[in-house]
């Protein structure tokens, strides 16, 4: 079994936050597993975001995800197969 996970880092939240949404949503059906994580303080929330996906999907889809994600300011994707 391979597992196919992406990292998704966000540098200002209130910026990408809703291009990324919507691309997340434009691919939610290869989602499996969604976490987000990112700083907090006592009056503060951190602008830099980290979301993990799992994937379901063939290769060529996920790299079409990646250029999409890629392409949008403040954003940068990886992917990880084990």
């Amino acid at each position: 079994m391979e597992f196919k996970i992406i990292g998704i880092k966000l540098e200002n939240r209130n910026e990408a936050a809703i291009p990324v949404q919507n691309t997340l949503t434009e691919y939610g059906c290869y989602i499996k597993v969604r976490l987000g994580l990112h700083d907090i303080g006592d009056n503060t929330c951190s602008q830099d975001g980290l979301i993990l996906l799992e994937l379901i999907a063939e290769n060529h889809i996920i790299d079409e995800f990646l250029e999409k994600l890629n392409s949008i300011d403040g954003t940068t994707a990886k992917k990880m197969f084990i």
